[in-house]
């Protein structure tokens, strides 16, 4: 069933052990995020901040910080069970006897389920703040040099102007004052697409910033869906049921009924302000730059809300567990366009962007060629820097195997690719803001079609029945 609240999501993990309460005081100014670091690091558990200077609300951090706790966010035993149904979605084919159909519409009928239904109110409205002061908010400053306080787990509403199309994306937000943040969207992003929209027409854009409720909804918020896919469709089908949304107070946006906060405000067209450093996900400073400034124009929230933020910076972090989430469930997608991929690896090490390792299943010379520049025009993997491809007998999954395999199959003059595309904008060492070079390593067996004349010789492995006796005499201690 789903979280009803953020603060069910955290009696769920302390009962099952995965939280630790925090009731040392501890300050909202680099300590929450020392004290996290190191307890994230050592794969230790969620954290609860009950004491947090100056601040009246609890802090959540680290919810998010394991595949378990992915799992029991997202209401399954493991996610890999989610990416399953995905793919038997994908895979549906058309009823032909009336079983068949029977079943497809009791199908049908629970993905309409999944749908997102407005109510009148919901416990974000138990407390109504006309004049909002974002002080009240214990904000993290996380790192030393970071430009400010930032809000660091917001899930961001925004709609098309032209098409009413809805969009949620997380986006870091620099608190500059009582009523006043930065709104730090990239330019590949939806929220700036709509951004753009509004100041062509020379329209103020209203915004409704969440923050808690239901995890799958900040998950979601996270996901690199298509911009035609609703996020907040995608949180019901991940939560089997519809999310409730209320009407803000201050504009037509709709937000979670069950978030925790909420605030809703606007951004001027053509008003930017300095923004950051920040220390990002990369593990460096991502540097000071322009972006829109959202004015806080009312704060709903729960009577008794909890604060939930996290801490990014060098991997592993938090963040690289809800990328891995992201990179299991979307593989089936992946898949759908590109068949020939049989697994696929975003290490920690590559923060999402920097690398992925790529089994196929190959059937043709430069089979893999195809399959690099395929992935670059795929979503947000147009960012990765480095795409490793293998066979499909080498397992992804071990890094280790990975090198071994790539370092032995390569001749690096005829095996690498270079070409050029868009860069993540955090990324510091491309030579401009958002282009970087890319770099392909098809690390597959070569063929006598793809003109390699010399015999490729086998790997080593030892015979069947050899192996079987030696499991018999290991398992009988001999």
């Amino acid at each position: 069933m789903p979280f009803k609240s953020l603060k069910e999501f955290v009696g769920k993990l302390e009962a099952e052990g995965e939280l630790k309460r925090v009731t040392a005081e501890i300050s909202p100014q680099l300590e929450i995020t020392e004290y996290t670091d190191r307890v994230c690091k050592a794969g230790g558990p969620a954290l609860l901040f009950t004491n947090v200077r100056g601040a009246t609300f609890p802090v959540l951090m680290n919810a998010f910080g394991s595949m378990k706790r992915m799992a029991i966010a997202l209401g399954v035993d493991d996610v890999e069970s989610i990416a399953h149904e995905i793919e038997a979605l994908l895979h549906k084919q058309p009823p032909t006897t009336l079983a068949d159909k029977i079943k497809t519409l009791v199908q049908l009928f629970h993905l309409s389920s999944y749908a997102p239904r407005t109510v009148k109110t919901g416990p974000c409205k138990e407390v109504i703040e006309h004049e909002p002061d974002l002080g009240t908010l214990p904000v993290l400053t996380c790192w030393p040099e970071d430009g400010g306080p930032f809000i660091t787990l917001p899930m961001v509403f925004s709609k098309n102007p032209e098409t009413g199309q809805r969009n949620v994306g997380m986006y870091r937000m620099q608190v500059y004052g009582p009523r006043e943040t930065g709104m730090h969207w990239h330019v590949h992003k939806v929220g700036a697409e709509h951004y753009r929209l509004y100041e062509a027409r020379g329209e103020r854009m209203p915004l409704a910033v969440a923050l808690g409720g239901d995890p799958a909804m900040t998950y979601a918020a996270t996901a690199p869906l298509p911009e035609a896919v609703d996020e907040v469709f995608f949180a019901g089908f991940l939560r089997k049921k519809g999310v409730e949304l209320v009407t803000c107070e201050t504009c037509d946006l709709e937000v979670p009924a069950d978030a925790d906060f909420v605030l809703e405000g606007y951004v001027e067209p053509g008003e930017r302000r300095r923004e950051g450093p920040f220390g990002d996900h990369t593990g460096y400073y991502s540097l000071p730059d322009d972006y829109p400034v959202f004015h806080v124009e009312c704060i709903t929230r729960r009577a008794d809300p909890i604060y939930p933020a996290t801490v990014v910076g060098r991997p592993p972090m938090e963040d690289c567990y809800m990328a891995k989430t992201t990179e299991r469930l979307f593989l089936p997608m992946l898949k759908a366009v590109l068949p020939e991929i049989v697994d696929m690896n975003l290490p920690i090490e590559g923060v999402f962007h920097n690398l992925a390792l790529v089994s196929i299943h190959k059937q043709y010379p430069f089979h893999a060629h195809k399959v690099m520049h395929a992935l670059w025009g795929l979503g947000q993997m147009m960012l990765t820097k480095v795409i490793v491809v293998v066979d499909e007998d080498v397992n992804v999954q071990d890094p280790s195997e990975v090198v071994w395999c790539s370092l032995a199959n390569i001749d690096p003059r005829r095996d690498v690719t270079f070409t050029e595309g868009p860069a993540d904008v955090l990324d510091h060492a491309a030579q401009h803001p958002t282009l970087s070079t890319k770099m392909g390593i098809d690390a597959t067996k070569k063929w006598p079609s793809e003109g390699f004349s010399r015999q490729w010789p086998d790997t080593i492995e030892m015979t069947p029945d050899v192996k079987r006796r030696i499991d018999e005499l290991l398992g009988e201690g001999k």
